[in-house]
Protein backbone atom coordinates (compact mmCIF):
# COMPACT_ATOMS: atom_id res chain seq x y z
CA UNK A 1 0.00 0.00 0.00
CA UNK A 2 1.24 3.48 -1.04
CA UNK A 3 0.44 6.36 0.90
CA UNK A 4 0.90 9.51 -0.75
CA UNK A 5 2.47 12.76 1.10
CA UNK A 6 -0.59 15.05 -0.03
CA UNK A 7 -3.01 12.13 0.61
CA UNK A 8 -1.55 12.40 4.24
CA UNK A 9 -1.83 16.48 4.27
CA UNK A 10 -5.24 16.24 3.51
CA UNK A 11 -6.72 14.64 5.92
CA UNK A 12 -4.51 16.37 8.44
CA UNK A 13 -6.18 19.76 7.05
CA UNK A 14 -9.84 17.86 7.27
CA UNK A 15 -9.31 16.92 11.10
CA UNK A 16 -8.00 20.52 11.76
CA UNK A 17 -10.85 22.14 10.15
CA UNK A 18 -13.10 19.84 12.24
CA UNK A 19 -11.54 21.69 15.91
CA UNK A 20 -11.64 24.92 14.14
CA UNK A 21 -15.53 26.63 15.28
CA UNK A 22 -17.38 28.55 12.89
CA UNK A 23 -16.90 31.90 13.43
CA UNK A 24 -13.22 31.73 12.75
CA UNK A 25 -13.97 29.24 9.64
CA UNK A 26 -15.79 32.17 8.35
CA UNK A 27 -13.21 34.31 9.08
CA UNK A 28 -10.64 32.27 7.04
CA UNK A 29 -12.48 31.76 4.23
CA UNK A 30 -13.14 36.10 4.10
CA UNK A 31 -9.03 36.62 4.92
CA UNK A 32 -8.68 33.96 1.99
CA UNK A 33 -11.24 36.08 -0.47
CA UNK A 34 -9.51 39.24 0.62
CA UNK A 35 -6.50 38.11 -0.13
CA UNK A 36 -7.04 36.84 -3.44
CA UNK A 37 -8.29 40.32 -4.37
CA UNK A 38 -6.04 42.20 -2.51
CA UNK A 39 -3.45 42.53 -5.30
CA UNK A 40 -6.39 43.90 -7.74
CA UNK A 41 -5.95 47.30 -6.91
CA UNK A 42 -7.79 49.73 -8.97
CA UNK A 43 -6.18 52.29 -10.29
CA UNK A 44 -8.40 54.81 -8.20
CA UNK A 45 -9.72 54.09 -4.34
CA UNK A 46 -11.61 56.52 -2.17
CA UNK A 47 -10.39 57.47 0.93
CA UNK A 48 -10.58 59.45 4.00
CA UNK A 49 -8.36 62.30 5.09
CA UNK A 50 -7.83 63.46 9.23
CA UNK A 51 -6.04 66.20 10.59
CA UNK A 52 -4.49 65.00 14.05
CA UNK A 53 -3.73 67.42 16.54
CA UNK A 54 -1.28 66.32 19.37
CA UNK A 55 0.77 67.36 22.21
CA UNK A 56 3.16 64.53 21.18
CA UNK A 57 4.66 66.38 17.86
CA UNK A 58 5.15 69.73 17.11
CA UNK A 59 3.10 69.71 13.59
CA UNK A 60 -0.53 68.29 13.15
CA UNK A 61 -0.39 64.79 11.45
CA UNK A 62 -2.56 63.84 8.54
CA UNK A 63 -3.93 60.53 8.60
CA UNK A 64 -5.15 59.23 4.99
CA UNK A 65 -6.74 55.39 4.83
CA UNK A 66 -8.11 54.01 1.62
CA UNK A 67 -10.91 51.72 1.16
CA UNK A 68 -12.40 49.43 -1.31
CA UNK A 69 -15.27 47.42 -1.30
CA UNK A 70 -14.96 43.76 -1.30
CA UNK A 71 -18.33 41.63 -1.58
CA UNK A 72 -20.60 44.57 -0.94
CA UNK A 73 -18.60 45.57 2.31
CA UNK A 74 -15.99 48.39 2.78
CA UNK A 75 -12.71 47.35 3.98
CA UNK A 76 -9.66 49.62 4.65
CA UNK A 77 -6.87 48.76 2.13
CA UNK A 78 -4.38 51.13 3.75
CA UNK A 79 -2.90 54.10 5.62
CA UNK A 80 -0.89 57.10 4.45
CA UNK A 81 0.58 59.20 8.01
CA UNK A 82 2.25 62.36 6.98
CA UNK A 83 3.69 65.75 9.06
CA UNK A 84 5.84 68.55 8.96
CA UNK A 85 7.51 67.00 12.11
CA UNK A 86 10.23 64.84 10.99
CA UNK A 87 11.10 63.83 14.23
CA UNK A 88 8.98 60.65 13.89
CA UNK A 89 9.09 60.25 10.22
CA UNK A 90 10.65 56.76 10.57
CA UNK A 91 8.31 55.72 12.74
CA UNK A 92 5.07 57.21 11.07
CA UNK A 93 6.88 55.21 7.63
CA UNK A 94 6.82 51.91 9.76
CA UNK A 95 2.65 52.22 10.68
CA UNK A 96 2.11 53.20 6.95
CA UNK A 97 3.72 50.07 6.04
CA UNK A 98 2.84 47.38 8.59
CA UNK A 99 -1.17 48.67 9.51
CA UNK A 100 -1.18 49.17 5.31
CA UNK A 101 -0.39 45.21 5.03
CA UNK A 102 -2.52 43.93 8.09
CA UNK A 103 -5.49 46.01 5.87
CA UNK A 104 -4.67 43.65 2.92
CA UNK A 105 -4.96 40.34 4.53
CA UNK A 106 -7.28 39.95 6.97
CA UNK A 107 -10.73 41.17 6.64
CA UNK A 108 -10.82 41.72 10.45
CA UNK A 109 -8.05 44.27 10.94
CA UNK A 110 -10.09 45.49 14.46
CA UNK A 111 -7.32 43.75 17.20
CA UNK A 112 -4.58 46.55 15.61
CA UNK A 113 -6.52 49.15 17.95
CA UNK A 114 -5.90 47.19 21.05
CA UNK A 115 -2.08 46.61 20.07
CA UNK A 116 -1.67 50.69 19.41
CA UNK A 117 -3.66 51.67 22.32
CA UNK A 118 -1.40 49.76 24.75
CA UNK A 119 1.50 51.53 23.59
CA UNK A 120 2.82 54.02 26.47
CA UNK A 121 5.08 56.77 25.76
CA UNK A 122 8.20 56.56 28.35
CA UNK A 123 7.71 60.31 28.88
CA UNK A 124 4.43 60.42 29.87
CA UNK A 125 0.77 61.30 27.98
CA UNK A 126 -1.52 64.10 28.80
CA UNK A 127 -5.27 64.74 28.45
CA UNK A 128 -7.53 65.45 25.71
CA UNK A 129 -11.27 66.10 25.79
CA UNK A 130 -11.48 63.96 29.73
CA UNK A 131 -9.69 60.86 28.54
CA UNK A 132 -5.87 60.07 29.07
CA UNK A 133 -3.73 59.76 26.05
CA UNK A 134 -1.19 57.43 26.50
CA UNK A 135 0.82 58.15 23.37
CA UNK A 136 0.86 59.73 19.38
CA UNK A 137 0.33 55.69 18.74
CA UNK A 138 -2.98 55.54 20.83
CA UNK A 139 -3.84 58.42 19.27
CA UNK A 140 -3.78 57.09 15.60
CA UNK A 141 -5.70 54.01 17.07
CA UNK A 142 -8.59 56.82 17.75
CA UNK A 143 -8.37 58.23 14.29
CA UNK A 144 -8.17 54.32 12.70
CA UNK A 145 -11.36 53.62 15.17
CA UNK A 146 -13.09 56.55 14.01
CA UNK A 147 -12.66 55.46 10.05
CA UNK A 148 -13.95 51.88 11.41
CA UNK A 149 -17.24 52.90 12.65
CA UNK A 150 -17.83 55.58 9.33
CA UNK A 151 -17.33 52.61 7.10
CA UNK A 152 -19.29 50.37 9.37
CA UNK A 153 -16.75 47.46 10.16
CA UNK A 154 -17.71 48.23 13.65
CA UNK A 155 -20.21 49.87 15.83
CA UNK A 156 -20.01 53.09 17.73
CA UNK A 157 -19.74 53.24 21.08
CA UNK A 158 -20.51 55.90 23.08
CA UNK A 159 -17.61 57.13 25.54
CA UNK A 160 -19.29 57.17 28.66
CA UNK A 161 -20.08 53.26 28.52
CA UNK A 162 -16.42 52.50 28.73
CA UNK A 163 -16.12 54.82 31.85
CA UNK A 164 -16.44 53.67 35.76
CA UNK A 165 -17.89 55.58 37.63
CA UNK A 166 -17.52 55.60 41.80
CA UNK A 167 -20.28 53.40 43.94
CA UNK A 168 -22.14 55.77 45.79
CA UNK A 169 -21.01 54.51 48.72
CA UNK A 170 -17.52 55.35 47.34
CA UNK A 171 -18.95 58.77 46.29
CA UNK A 172 -20.28 59.29 49.83
CA UNK A 173 -17.24 58.07 51.71
CA UNK A 174 -15.01 60.49 48.90
CA UNK A 175 -17.00 63.79 49.57
CA UNK A 176 -16.64 63.23 53.35
CA UNK A 177 -13.05 63.81 52.71
CA UNK A 178 -12.86 66.08 50.56
CA UNK A 179 -14.80 69.46 49.93
CA UNK A 180 -15.57 69.50 46.44
CA UNK A 181 -18.56 72.04 45.06
CA UNK A 182 -21.06 70.77 42.75
CA UNK A 183 -19.09 72.36 39.45
CA UNK A 184 -15.91 70.55 40.55
CA UNK A 185 -17.44 67.18 40.89
CA UNK A 186 -19.13 67.49 36.94
CA UNK A 187 -15.60 68.45 35.73
CA UNK A 188 -13.54 65.38 37.54
CA UNK A 189 -11.69 63.74 34.92
CA UNK A 190 -10.99 59.90 34.25
CA UNK A 191 -8.35 58.72 36.00
CA UNK A 192 -5.61 57.04 34.22
CA UNK A 193 -4.91 54.73 37.14
CA UNK A 194 -8.25 53.55 38.32
CA UNK A 195 -10.44 54.48 34.84
CA UNK A 196 -13.15 56.20 37.46
CA UNK A 197 -14.08 59.89 37.08
CA UNK A 198 -12.32 60.67 40.08
CA UNK A 199 -9.49 62.62 38.88
CA UNK A 200 -9.29 66.50 39.74
CA UNK A 201 -6.65 69.01 38.45
CA UNK A 202 -5.33 70.93 41.69
CA UNK A 203 -2.25 73.76 41.28
CA UNK A 204 -1.40 72.42 37.87
CA UNK A 205 -1.18 68.85 39.35
CA UNK A 206 -3.79 66.01 38.65
CA UNK A 207 -4.82 64.27 41.82
CA UNK A 208 -7.27 60.92 42.40
CA UNK A 209 -9.53 61.42 45.27
CA UNK A 210 -10.57 58.05 44.88
CA UNK A 211 -9.06 56.92 48.70
CA UNK A 212 -8.51 53.45 47.43
CA UNK A 213 -5.96 54.64 44.44
CA UNK A 214 -4.31 57.99 45.39
CA UNK A 215 -2.75 58.58 41.86
CA UNK A 216 -0.86 61.94 41.30
CA UNK A 217 0.63 63.38 38.30
CA UNK A 218 2.57 67.07 37.98
CA UNK A 219 3.24 68.35 34.80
Amino acid sequence: MVIRVGEILEVKEKQENKDVPHEKMQHSIEDKKLHEKSFERPDVIDAKVYKLKSRFVKHSIFITIGYVEVDGKRRPYEIFINSKDLSKAAEFTVLTRLISAIFRKTSNPVFILEELKSVHDPNGGYFKDGKYIHSIYAEIADVIERFFEEIGLIKKEHDMSLIKFASPSLMSSITENVNLSEEEMLNLKICPECNMKTLKVENGCFVCINPECNYSKCD
